[in-house]
């Protein structure tokens, strides 16, 4: 008669299925562990070659199983083959046995899930977290809800001041809520824009934020506005700080406006002859913020030369070169020279300087956005405020902490004018 032996296998004598078992150190009628002699090596573990030819090893150790009916607090084991052969990979259920609580529960605490636990649990799992050096499996986690911590956030030019006040503020709503902002800068607007947001998307990430002005590609806009959209379809929000063309949410600064109010105040100051340096060609925040100041002027009854109106980058240098440009002209000089951004601005002032001519007692000089940079400008700029930082935390409420709409949600952001030395009163 054959006995059944722990692993399945039968052998044509009894005594030859204990034997084996003896060797695994499990009795086969109960599946305990059995004490072992003779043929066992450090720690209990069956010494090299003293197993039984064709016999499978244990599934588990004793150990093991024991770890799961341990007291809270007790010493946890030293360490699973499984761990070592990871390199010390250290795993959710390792917390959750050093802590003493259950899986679910260790899972609801590391991700801060809707379900609350107690808080001397939480404390204890957070114990077991620092104790062991525990990591979230985030890419695992992004799969598993098809969404990951990332969000990411789009800007033409990160050393420009305008941007990253912006980004700054969005960062503000994001740090308290754990998610990690992806920040990208690109200088090819609609091209660029959408290769980010299609790696993104790739990446799951849960939010896109896209800060800066369109141009007047219709072709580039489109694609942009496609790879917005499959973003979208796909589970993630987005929100833009510029024009609203995207089918998004969307802060709308309102350039031409601003820049309509800027005109009307520095005609009655005195001045009627202006240049503009008017940034790169084909952006439409330039093309509204011309625009406005051009409708602002001849709500005065002042014209603006189209000979005056001169493009450049909108850089420091951009500004300064712009500025060049216009004292090349010759002629009759402008009374006053409006920048389409502080940026620009800055770099106008430090032309006229190398010029030898005074702002504002030789020509008045003014900007637009009122960035922080300004503080340290001598003197001190005419602008138009805008409120950068709270535009940055408008956007990322929008699509981190608000619930999505049926309709996109369009939030115009009105402009300040700020009158400072940089123009004075021109007689």
């Amino acid at each position: 008669m054959a006995v059944a032996s722990g692993t399945g296998r039968s052998s044509g004598r009894a005594g030859g299925a204990v034997t084996d078992a003896r060797r695994r150190g499990f009795t086969p009628d109960s599946g305990r562990r059995m004490e072992t002699t003779g043929d066992s090596g450090p720690g209990g573990e069956p010494a090299a070659g003293s197993r039984a030819p064709g016999t499978t090893p244990r599934a588990g150790r004793p150990e093991d199983a024991a770890v799961r009916s341990r007291a809270p607090g007790a010493t946890p084991r030293a360490g699973r083959p499984e761990d070592a052969a990871a390199g010390s990979r250290v795993t959710l259920q390792d917390v959750a046995d050093r802590a003493g609580v259950s899986l679910s529960t260790a899972s609801r605490v590391v991700s801060e899930g809707p379900r609350r636990v107690g808080r001397q649990l939480a404390l204890r799992v957070n114990q077991a977290v620092a104790d062991l050096g525990y990591m979230a499996n985030l890419q695992a986690r992004a799969v598993a809800t098809g969404q990951s911590t990332m969000v990411g956030v789009v800007v033409h030019d990160i050393a420009d001041p305008y941007f990253s006040t912006i980004a700054s503020g969005l960062m503000d709503i994001a740090h308290p809520l754990r998610l990690l902002v992806c920040l990208s800068s690109t200088t090819d607007h609609e091209a660029g824009e959408r290769e980010y947001v299609a790696l993104m998307r790739a990446q799951r990430a849960r939010a896109v934020i896209i800060i800066g002005s369109r141009s007047d590609d219709a072709a580039q806009l489109a694609g942009l506005r496609a790879e917005v959209a499959a973003f979208t379809r796909s589970g993630g929000r987005a929100a833009c700080i510029s024009q609203d063309l995207l089918g998004v949410d969307t802060i709308l600064p309102e350039n031409a406006a601003g820049a309509e109010a800027l005109a009307r105040a520095l005609v009655v100051q005195g001045h009627r002859r202006f240049a503009v340096l008017a940034g790169p060609r084909g952006l439409l925040t330039v093309r509204d913020r011309v625009a406005g100041f051009t409708a602002g002027l001849a709500s005065r009854q002042v014209s603006l030369d189209p000979r005056l109106v001169v493009p450049g980058a909108f850089t420091r240098d951009g500004g300064y070169e712009a500025m060049s440009t216009v004292l090349a002209m010759g002629g009759e000089r402008p009374d006053c020279v409006f920048a389409v951004n502080d940026v620009m601005a800055v770099g106008a002032l430090a032309r006229l300087r190398a010029a030898g001519l005074s702002v504002p007692g030789d020509i008045g000089l003014a900007g637009f956005d009122d960035i922080s940079t300004l503080r340290d400008v001598y003197p001190p700029l005419t602008t138009v405020r805008l409120p950068l930082e709270r535009m940055g935390e408008m956007a990322a409420r929008l699509v981190l902490t608000e619930a999505a709409t049926d309709r996109p949600r369009v939030m115009p952001v009105p402009g300040e004018v700020v009158l400072r030395d940089s123009t004075g009163t021109f007689p």
